[in-house]
């Protein structure tokens, strides 16, 4: 009997980690540009020849696309894609895509050594260099879904300086300084390598700046209309972010904006992995648990901030935009 129960346990397991084929499938697919080569019908050995991959192991892969349903035989040797708007688009097209990658490169390896970190009561150490093009992609990615909502108030409140903490390559105010010609738009990034790229991305623009600058060690030379905070949160120790929305506050001009994009810590009633993205920013001496709901809402009032709003940017990683108005 106790065998048997053993046995019925392993099956469970089994059925429910068949959904990480889909992934693990659509990320070798994504990585490799697989799709983009079965599009038409194509023999596994011409697709193996052209990219010059292993010809055994990418049957292994069609086969299971076969039996996922990503591909289908369409005639003798030949398969094709299948349902393709299931599938991830090429790289370099706002591919959702970028966020598989994430997932399989960084998160999952993360989680894993959970067993280790846990018995040694240690730490894994961030490495941003090494992980910094497909962080980069993926922020490319939250940015198509959260401009809007961050247009939309700065028309709302008719803001003329915008300052930008720790713009990357600039990609929010290069967009809304398109589109808001009469605005001016300040980006600081501590990174001078990331400055440089976001000054040559901006040249064009004469309502855009970059600066290279701490942010613990910067002030504006005057008031801003609306201050954004993008993707920054779990780089800040939970004791300092308090300290932070003061002095950021004290930025922002009466009837201003402060505008957060940040995942948001999982609660008992959040989508699965909102909870594991948590476990992934603990998992790092160098990276910081998520805010709490309450928290963002506590430290917003402590520093004479209003919240206006908070919205979903991608609900299935607690991704949000959170606004507040400073009234005083």
């Amino acid at each position: 009997m106790i065998d048997v129960m053993k046995m019925v346990k392993a099956r469970t397991y089994m059925k429910r980690n068949e959904p990480f084929l889909y992934s693990w499938h659509a990320y070798v697919g994504y990585e490799l540009d697989l799709f983009k080569s079965f599009e038409r019908p194509m023999t596994q050995f011409d697709v193996a020849d052209a990219l010059d991959l292993d010809e055994q192991l990418l049957a292994q892969w069609v086969a299971i696309g076969v039996s996922i349903g990503y591909l289908k035989e369409v005639s003798r040797n030949r398969y094709q894609i299948k349902n393709r708007w299931k599938l991830p688009k090429s790289k370099g097209n706002n591919s959702s895509g970028v966020l598989l990658k994430e997932m399989m490169e960084l998160h999952l390896p993360t989680l894993l050594q959970y067993p280790e970190m846990m018995r040694n009561r240690s730490r894994l150490h961030f490495d941003e260099g090494e992980h910094a093009g497909t962080v980069a992609e993926t922020s490319r990615l939250l940015e198509v879904l959260a401009y809007p909502k961050m247009a939309k108030r700065l028309k709302e409140k008719n803001c003329r300086r915008v300052l930008d903490i720790g713009c990357g390559e600039g990609g929010y105010i290069k967009k809304m300084g398109l589109r808001f010609p009469s605005t001016q738009f300040t980006g600081i990034e501590i990174s001078e390598e990331v400055v440089e790229t976001a000054k040559q991305l901006t040249a064009s623009q004469d309502n855009v700046s970059i600066e290279q600058a701490d942010l613990w060690n910067y002030k504006p030379e005057s008031l801003q209309d609306m201050v954004m905070v993008n993707n920054v949160l779990h780089y800040i120790p939970l004791e300092k972010r308090q300290a932070l929305f003061k002095e950021i506050s004290s930025w922002v001009e009466k009837g201003g904006v402060l505008s957060i994009v940040t995942p948001i810590a999982g609660g008992p009633d959040s989508p699965p992995f909102a909870n594991v993205f948590n476990s992934f920013f603990s998992s790092f001496d160098n990276l910081y648990r998520l805010p709490k709901r309450e928290e963002l809402i506590e430290w917003g009032e402590e520093a004479g901030l209003e919240l206006l709003s908070l919205q979903t940017v991608i609900k299935e990683g607690g991704w949000y935009i959170v606004q507040y108005e400073k009234k005083s």
